[in-house]
């Protein structure tokens, strides 16, 4: 079924890529059981949720803060040396965290300090580790490779936080840590397996090296210039500012994670399990689209494919909150399995949708952006997908306390397919866009 199943020719055809996705995928996986380890750890120090919401601000700070100097970074050194110093750097935290729990130390604020710590070196690391794969890939393959990584992503979020839990409750956070630990080695390995990607000059400072017979430097002073150079091009650049539109349209205004708790509690029963499985059918829908994605390598016109995707997603997350309503605010005792199955299609249509949308919009991104600028829009795209899923949480949790979830999730959906096809009236280019000449 060579049209049906994922694409895997950038795995066939480049050793460094292959070498680069396996181990990322590993290490992610690792991440998201320290991710749950974490959290867990803190809640059992505090008892309180509040005390766990603050690991997310933890987070969230440094990453938007550093994401878009991390991403100047990369443009202005080495991609594979800014890599392996992040990296380097990630591993240090990882071993602290464990060195902690192995020790008993039982401090909330060293683990948040920690948290902090690690959101930056990531806010570095991955800029880099995104503009890395067009380096070892031809354009034709981007669709492919980005589905790739988007399965992997979604299975470390499907396995990584299952896996966390029953360590920690089996064997406990020192050791749920320590395997992090070890399977970030795979990360560490593939990068330093890497060839050296030192940057490639402007088009306009490659001619003019060329025509004065010197060679060409690139200037290593990296500063809020910088930066403000790379935001002053986005704003230049239709299709790609589009891609960070459309993308926080669909976060910002129907991401449901926040309400899979009271559906849980409220509507569907179950507590705890229903959320478990309701975040699972938005996982395992990702996983589904990037197996069966064997046929978007052939896309000409990928903003259409982004715009239907964001279409589908907002009326996916209508009929999830059509379901809560249908079912009404009645707190069973007992899980209602019709309504959470109805529930579960919703949600995974809906992650299997925005794993396409997410496919496309890396494509996009990653060809339609001249070298030079990679890190910086990577540093963008950081700042958008770590933002907007936070602030979306705010607006619909906002939301269900005026109107319940139920009928914020049917509101918020609607609201995101109508704001959607407003920007795309006001960017006819998008809808145009042409893989074969992709244009930013």
């Amino acid at each position: 079924m060579p049209r049906l199943l994922a694409d895997t020719t950038p795995l066939r055809v480049s050793p460094e890529y292959r070498r680069l996705w396996w181990g990322l995928g590993v290490s992610n996986l690792g991440a998201q059981l320290t991710v749950v380890a974490v959290g867990l750890q803190v809640y059992a120090l505090t008892g309180s949720t509040l005390a766990v919401g603050v690991l997310g601000l933890c987070s969230l700070v440094p990453l938007v803060a550093l994401g878009l100097y991390g991403g100047a970074l990369v443009d202005a050194y080495d991609r594979r040396r800014v890599s392996l110093a992040a990296s380097a750097v990630l591993w240090a935290v990882t071993a602290a965290i464990a060195a902690q729990a192995w020790l008993g130390i039982g401090s909330v604020n060293l683990l948040y300090g920690l948290v902090a710590v690690q959101s930056a070196a990531f806010a570095i690391n991955n800029p880099a580790r995104s503009a890395i794969i067009p380096r070892l890939l031809p354009a034709t393959l981007m669709p492919a490779a980005m589905a790739l990584q988007t399965l992997a992503m979604n299975v470390a979020l499907t396995g990584g936080p299952l896996l966390g839990a029953v360590l920690v409750a089996r064997w406990g956070y020192g050791v749920a840590y320590t395997i992090d630990l070890v399977l970030f080695g795979a990360a560490l390995w593939a990068v330093w397996r890497l060839p050296a990607m030192p940057p490639e000059p402007a088009e306009g400072a490659e001619a003019g090296g060329a025509a004065g017979g010197a060679a060409v430097t690139t200037r290593r002073v990296v500063g809020l210039r910088s930066v403000l150079d790379g935001l002053r091009y986005l704003a230049t650049q239709p299709n790609v500012r589009t891609t960070f539109l459309v993308d926080l349209c669909a976060m910002v205004l129907a991401f449901p994670r926040v309400l899979w708790p009271a559906a849980g509690v409220i509507y569907l029963g179950g507590g705890e399990t229903t959320t478990g499985v309701l975040a699972a059918a938005f996982a395992v829908g990702g996983i589904l689209a990037s197996l069966l994605s064997g046929g978007l390598s052939g896309v000409r016109h990928q903003g259409r494919v982004i715009v239907w995707a964001i279409t589908a997603w907002g009326l996916s997350i209508a009929a999830f909150g059509l379901v809560l309503v249908a079912v009404g605010r009645t707190e069973p005792s007992q899980m209602l399995v019709g309504g959470v199955i109805a529930a579960g299609v919703a949600l995974a249509f809906a992650g299997g949708t925005d794993a396409i949308s997410s496919v496309f919009r890396q494509s996009m991104l990653q060809t339609a952006t001249p070298d030079h600028m990679r890190g910086r829009l990577q540093g963008v795209f950081i700042v958008v997908v770590a933002g907007g899923p936070r602030l979306g949480e705010l607006v619909l949790g906002s939301e269900a306390a005026w109107f319940g979830e139920g009928w914020a999730a049917v509101v918020g959906g609607l609201t995101c397919v109508v704001v959607l096809w407003l920007i795309v009236r006001t960017t006819p280019r998008f809808w145009a866009y042409d893989a074969r000449h992709p244009e930013p």
